[in-house]
This record gives C-alpha cells, structure tokens and sequence, in this order.
C-alpha cells in the first residue's frame, strides 16, 4: 500500500518520477495528490481559449475546424496546419514532420486534448508540435484515463501533458492506504469536512460536481489552516518582547507641526493617525500595515507618528527600498518640518529635531556624521536604505521603524530591525504600501498585521488617462506617442519614459523572447530619432549616488525635458510639473507596479498622460492586465482584477519556477469565510499548542501544504 511520504520512483518508474521532479519539483506521493487540476471539463464541453499567456504551457480541449497539408519551403517535408476551436476564439497548431501520420488522426469535427508551449505567428496565438490525445469514444485505451463525466485538466509541463499526470494520479489513488486525518477530529466534526483521503479521491476522480465541491471545501481548508497557524504562532512569539511606550506629549513636536500644517487632513489621515496614535502610547509592539494609493499622504501619517515618538524622547527610522527613495524621502520630511527639523542649525525652533539621511555610498565623511547622529541620538528621525540594519549602525534608543514600499525588502533586513530597541524592546513597526491589497489577501499574506487604508484623496490630485499602445497590430502609433510627448514638452511640461532594463547587463540565451528594451537603447534612440533637440536625462540604479541624486534635482528643477529611468523613479519621486509618462514594453510589469509607476504623473495642477506600449497580441491574460490598468485608476479595483487575472498561488511571494505553489485551490477573493474562519480556530490552537507538539498532524498539515522555503519566508514577513 502507498503513503503520502512516499517517493514515486518504485511506484512510477524512474523515468516518470524524474520526468515529473524535473518539470514540476513532484517528488513524492502527497506531492503528486496536491498537484490539484487547474480546471475541469465536462464531457462535450470545450475549454475557453481567451486569455492564454505566450510562453505558458497551456492544455485545451476542443474540437477541429480545419486542416491543412502542405510542403515546407525551404527543406523536404510538409508541414500540416490545423485550427482547433472552443467555439469563440480559434487557436493555430502546426505540425512538422510525421504529417500523413497525424493526418490520420487529427480529423474535421473530432474533439481532443491539445497541450504545448503557446507560442506567436504573424500576430496570432499558436502551438507548434503540441501533444494530444483525442476523446474518441471508440478509443478504450485513451478513454481510461477519464473515468467520469467530469474530466481533471491538470497544470501541465513540456513532457509531462496533463493526460499523463492523470494517469500517474490514478495509479497512486489505487493504492493510496487511508493514515490518520491531520486534522483534529473536532474540526473534522465542527465543519462536516470529508477526511483527507476521501477528499484527495474526490478532487482527482469526482463522481459528480457535489463530491467536487466536498473535496474542495476540505482542501481549501488545509491552505487556509496551515498558513494561518504559521501567523499565530508568529503573533504569540512577537508580544513576549514589549515596545517602547510613547504617549502623546502635550505641546511638543507632534502639535507644533500641526499648527503649521499648509492644508487639512483627510479624513482618513486624521482616523489612522489615531488608531496609530493608540497603538504607540502602549507596550504591545505595533505592527500595522498602512496601504493606500499613490498620493494618498501616508507619508504625513507616518511623519506624525515619528514625531510622536520622537516627543517621547525616542528616535524612529524610516526604511526606503533605493537610495533615490531614501533621499527623496529625507528631502522631504525636512521641507515638512521646516525649522523643526533644523535642530543644530540657525533659525531652528526651540523644541526642533533632526532628519537624517544614511545610504550605502556616502562620503566617508558624510558617513562618520550620520552614524554618530544616530548613536548619539542628535537625530530623532534617521532615514536610509537597508545600511540602516547594518551591525556598524546603532541607535540611541530606536522606538519606531517605518519601512516603505515593504514588499521592496528581503525578510531578514525587515526581520533584523525588530531587534534594534534599547533594553530588550522591540520597536513598534508600521509597514506602508501604494499596492492597495484586498482585505483577504492582508488577512492572508499580512496575517500578524493591523491594516489600516487610506482612500480618501487629497484636494488637488489631477485625473490620470491611460491608454494601452499595441505597437505589433498598430506600428503607427509609436510614432504618435513621440508626438504626445513632444506635445507635452512643448506646453512648458516634462515626460518620463520607463524601461525594464538598464541595458549594460550581459546578454541572456534563457528565453526565446527578445530582451526588454533598455533604457541605455531607448534614450540614445530618442536622442537620435524622435525626441532629438529635447534635453534628454538618464536615470537607474546602478550609477553613483551623486549622479543619481543630481538628475533627480535636475529633473525635479525643470533642466530636463524628459527622463528615461528604469523603476527607480516607481514611489517617492515628486515632480508636480511632470505630466505624460510612456512605458515601454508595459507588458513586463505587473499590475501593481504599472499603476505605482504612473502614480508619478498627474500630481500638480495638469491631467496626466499614461501610454502602455506593449508588442503583447490581443486575447492574452497580457493584455487583459493592461486592459485593466487602463480601465481605472483606483488602486483597490485594480488590486483585485490583478488578482483575478493571475494565478492566487503566488500572492505568497515571488513564485519560484518548479517549486509548488502555496495556495492552489484557497481564493484570496471568494473565500473570506474560510480564511477568517481558519484565523480564529488557528488562534485558539496555538494559545494552547504554541508549538504544535500536541498537534503532530496540523504540524504535519503545515509541512505538507506550505513548503519549506515558503514556510520560512511566511514566518519573516
């Protein structure tokens, strides 16, 4: 009999064992039942086409409408075409070689399973040399596989089509022996859930949609718990080291910045400045994550708390992604305080603090002065990249870490501030993004934070219009967006063209694709060609902080026309007189990141202009992103379509290619319930087994569910 633990060597064979390590990282018996299908389709039923990706390995059923024999040009040998269709969008197959053979089997009108690497041709969708396996009724051997009504499409790879996968499934579940349920009996009972084994018989080989659901609803359950437990056990770990508490000081620092305050709160900025108010006046370590759009102020909430700490004789320290971050940031909490922020210069006020800035390529010099400001405590407010988590770097007496763009951050630089308050304190922490992130998701990814959102707009934002630039249908219109800018520039304003690349890295042969445009190229190409006569500057983030920091001011100072920058200039850089921004190749970023990036313009008085140039074809889950960016501007609409166009697994972190995605069946969209539901129980679990020693099976449950390098990532975030 077979076991989950089990390797699949003896059971498959070597060469499908391997086959399925190497395509998929599918090693073991448990491996193999949690590779769930991607989707299911019912006998007759064709699979939609729309929304493929080019370079995924896609399996579709449908049926043939068309074939076609021909000779190769160039070389001996035919070529046969075929159009295989789910009855909306069509998709083009080529077959080279063995063509009389597959001539045979490929006919007008049959349905089968096509699977292969979407690839491009003249400007349509297509699979050259794609496996198959025709659904003929006739067909015992091929029908096998399939024993139901309800047919399991599995994620699939080169080698390994989906039909195979099926097969390996179905030859483990015939010896699978039934182990003790990982899940405690109580639950099991509270909830009405099938027993894992049921449950992993059910989702592969389902009798009828109700058993599906079932099985669904049990392994929902198991992503849900394991991820959970993972977050209670960090929450009980995180309150045996009390913070710091600072209390609000009357007439100190915090007031005095009010009062000078140029325009009003928002009403939102007002409500989370007091919940994070609350939250630093106590001894239970704050961690709270404050989302909201690009421009929303959370800067001037998170510059309030800091001088609310900073009135409880304490130091804070704000943590930025890059140097030109950081460095924009000092700039401007220092604009903001004004003669508050001068303390040891003339003209400071009385009660004023100082703003310092530390970064890995000072001056030696610069260097000696910022370290001794924060040690000394002369600065109440020290702000730098991650030279701030260096061992050379101490604190007086660090009370609170702002950390910026927070998915920017590897998690042992986050996790090593938490250790940085004086007499074994933890310094309260408040994580901030402009990726607005579903509440599920926060519940989920964020799952030991208190999340607070801003969405309430300052006075004085202008609208943003974006429109997507399909340059390999429409060339012309390239020449269109030169214009635009052109145009822009000529109205006395100033553009920024953003490219995924520096251009100066060594060439890669990984891909068949042609490298991202880069932004060395482009600028020397608008230079030359469509911008030529405009005062062109360059920006990313391998030159010398000194050059970086003196394009940013002369951008900022209107001496340069157009900047062409890699993603530096993605959060912090405030240039009101900016208006149009062009991204090239807009199909290499993600949802959020298009949206931060264009967040960069329209921040003054004059609309801003956003244009995707992209070469991705129509019908693509690619463009059906882009489609989505330019459909709207808010943030938290925009969080969610992302969500629904790409796959939730890999919500938990950078997906590792054949490493096996966290979340499979759990949305993060349509199962608040569970994952809420799963957070309580966790919490009473782990209250009474921090380590789960009483709960082998959940500490299995975990082990199994979310792997290793998940796991460690999820316990650090």
């Amino acid at each position: 009999m077979t076991v989950l633990g089990d390797k699949l060597t003896p059971l498959l064979g070597k060469k499908t064992a391997t086959a399925l390590d190497e395509a998929l990282g599918i090693v073991t018996v448990g491996d193999l039942l949690r590779h769930y299908p991607r989707r299911y389709a019912e006998r007759g039923e064709l699979t939609d086409i729309a929304g493929l990706e080019i370079g995924e390995h896609a399996t579709v059923m449908a049926r043939i409408e068309k074939v076609n024999k021909r000779r190769m040009r160039n070389k001996p040998g035919w070529i046969l075409e075929m159009t295989i269709t789910d009855g909306y969008r069509r998709l083009e197959c080529a077959f080279f070689g063995n063509a009389h053979q597959r001539e045979r089997e490929l006919q007008l009108g049959k349905t089968g399973l096509f699977a292969g690497k979407v690839t491009a041709f003249r400007n349509k969708l297509q699979l050259a040399n794609p496996e198959y396996q025709m659904l003929d009724e006739n067909n015992e051997s091929a029908m096998d596989d399939f024993v139901g009504a309800i047919i399991p499409v599995y994620p699939a790879a080169s080698g390994v089509p989906s039909w195979s996968i099926a097969r390996c499934v179905r030859q483990v579940l015939d010896t699978l022996e039934r182990e003790p349920d990982p899940m405690p009996a109580e639950l099991l009972k509270r909830y009405g859930f099938l027993e894992l084994f049921d449950a992993l018989h059910a989702i592969h080989r389902p009798q009828d949609q109700r058993a599906l659901e079932a099985a669904r609803e049990r392994l929902k359950w198991d992503e849900a718990m394991a991820i959970q437990l993972i977050f209670a056990q960090r929450r009980f770990s995180a309150v045996s080291r009390p913070a710091p508490a600072c209390p609000p000081k009357p007439g100190g620092l915090l007031e005095a910045f009010d009062q000078r305050l140029p325009f009003e709160l928002t009403s939102g900025q007002r409500e989370v400045g007091e919940h994070i108010a609350g939250d630093l006046s106590g001894e239970h370590p704050m961690n709270r994550l404050l989302q909201g759009e690009v421009g929303s102020g959370k800067t001037v909430v998170a510059l309030r708390a800091m001088l609310q700490v900073v009135d409880a004789g304490r130091q804070a320290a704000m943590l930025a992604p890059t140097e030109v971050l950081a460095a924009q940031h000092a700039r401007s909490l220092r604009e903001m305080l004004g003669e508050l922020g001068q303390a040891g210069e003339l003209g400071a006020a009385e009660q004023a603090t100082k703003v310092t800035l530390l970064t890995g390529s000072m001056s030696a010099k610069e260097r000696k002065q910022a370290l001794l400001d924060a040690a000394s405590g002369a600065a109440g407010i020290v702000v730098g990249t991650h030279a701030l988590i260096q061992d050379t770097v101490s604190f007086a007496d660090l009370g609170f870490v702002v950390v910026d763009e927070q998915h920017r951050f590897g998690v042992e630089q986050r996790d090593a501030l938490r250790t940085r308050g004086a007499n074994d304190t933890s310094p309260h922490v408040l994580v901030m993004t402009a990726t607005p992130i579903p509440r599920t998701v926060a519940m989920t990814v964020y799952g030991d934070l208190e999340t607070s959102a801003l969405r309430v707009m300052p006075v004085g934002r202008s609208p943003i219009s974006t429109t997507v630039v399909p340059v390999a249908e429409k060339p012309a219109w390239l020449d269109r967006v030169w214009q635009r800018v052109r145009e822009e520039v000529q109205k006395g304003h100033q553009a920024y063209v953003v490219c995924p690349r520096i251009g100066d890295e060594p060439p890669s042969d990984k891909s068949d694709k042609r490298p991202p445009l880069a932004v060395l190229d482009v600028a020397a190409e608008l230079e030359a060609g469509p911008l030529a006569g405009l005062r062109i500057g360059v920006l990313h983030g391998r030159l010398p902080t000194d050059e970086k920091d003196a394009v940013m001011r002369a951008f900022a100072a209107g001496k340069l026309d157009v900047l062409v920058a890699t993603t530096v200039i993605e959060v912090g850089v405030n240039v009101p007189n900016a208006t149009a921004m062009v991204i090239m190749d807009a199909d290499r970023f993600g949802v959020s990141q298009l949206h931060q990036l264009r967040g960069r313009v329209g921040r003054g008085s004059v609309p801003g202009l956003c244009l995707l140039v992209t070469e991705a074809i129509d019908g693509t889950s690619t463009r059906e992103r882009l489609a989505a960016v330019e459909s709207t501007t808010d943030g938290f609409e925009l969080s969610r379509l992302d969500l629904e166009l790409r796959r939730e697994g890999d919500i938990l972190g950078a997906a590792q290619s054949g490493k096996r995605s966290s979340l499979k069946l759990l949305s993060l969209l349509r199962d608040e319930e569970i994952i809420a539901e799963a957070r309580e129980r966790a919490q009473e679990v782990v209250a009474e087994d921090p380590s789960l020693a009483k709960h082998p099976g959940l500490a299995h449950l975990v082990a199994s569910v979310v792997d290793d390098e998940r796991a460690e990532y999820l316990e650090k975030t």
